[in-house]
């Protein structure tokens, strides 16, 4: 398996990050958070790194990383679709939603399309129950989808 380096900019800047919540173990999250929004995923380098700076255990990021579903492990997509599975979108459909998914996108739940526009996962509530099944992607939400919905969907992404 190859060893991934992260470049000397990328490190700067974990490390700058770091530095303006001042290196403070408490701010391990918002750190997360910041790094997350600019590499678009915590890599097992980026979170060595920001457990050296931050002079806390590796676990202990990785457990965060690990814990809460906002933080990745893997590159997302360009336009990452969640799909929610919560009751009400499960009785109304949303598998038959990710399966159209799947199929038109050439991916798996967990996915990213070869070329990095779009990657697919679900999650348990949007909060919009009477919108049901709802899916997201990136912060745009859409309601009452059908499998027949999706193509027109995506074609929103093809520009």
């Amino acid at each position: 398996m190859a060893v991934i380096r992260l470049s000397e900019s990328k490190i700067n800047f974990v490390k700058d990050i770091c530095k303006s919540f001042n290196n403070e173990p408490g701010e391990v999250i918002n750190v997360l958070h910041k790094v997350q929004g600019e590499f678009g995923y915590l890599s097992a380098e980026v979170q060595e790194l920001v457990a050296e700076e931050l002079r806390i255990p590796v676990a202990r990021v990785y457990g965060i990383v690990s814990f809460y579903s906002f933080f990745t492990m893997t590159p997302k997509g360009r336009y990452p679709i969640s799909v929610c599975l919560g009751t009400a979108c499960y009785v109304r459909g949303a598998e038959k939603v990710i399966d159209e998914l799947k199929r038109q996108l050439a991916i798996q739940v967990g996915g990213t399309t070869s070329d990095g526009k779009f990657s697919l996962n679900c999650l348990r509530c949007v909060g919009a129950c009477g919108l049901a099944p709802v899916m997201m992607i990136g912060d745009k939400v859409y309601g009452r989808v059908t499998p027949d919905k999706v193509a027109g969907i995506l074609a929103e992404y093809n520009n």
